[in-house]
């Protein structure tokens, strides 16, 4: 099993700064892919970003230059650094962790970004 227990989020005037983290812990495998998603009330859970153990990173077209997803495989966290915040980009992040085609899941983040 693995748990994932994500913080950080909170509110923030657009165009200010936030960030997450997320630890995991229990059976992780080597080839774990870490990543964020979020959803925003009325829409579906989309995937913002995610890396790779080796580093190799995805950014969905929304976020891209103004996210930044980094890793520590040692402790088994990922933090998401997010600048230029949007009033679009408020929605409960989630932090996800991929392995063996099964998709773990934290409890999520709210992160609100005021105009």
């Amino acid at each position: 099993q693995v748990q994932l227990v994500e913080s950080g989020g909170g509110l923030v005037q657009a165009g200010g700064s936030l960030s997450v983290s997320c630890a995991a812990s229990g059976s992780i495998l080597n080839d774990a892919v870490m990543g964020w998603y979020r959803q925003a009330p009325g829409n579906p859970r989309e995937l913002v970003t995610s890396i790779f153990r080796g580093g190799s990173t995805y950014y969905a077209d929304s976020v891209k230059g103004r996210f930044t997803i980094s890793r520590d495989n040692a402790k088994n966290t990922v933090y998401l650094q997010m600048n230029s915040l949007k009033p679009e980009d408020t929605a409960v992040y989630y932090c996800n962790l991929r392995q063996y085609g099964l998709n773990y899941w934290g409890k999520g983040t709210l992160v609100t970004v005021s105009s």
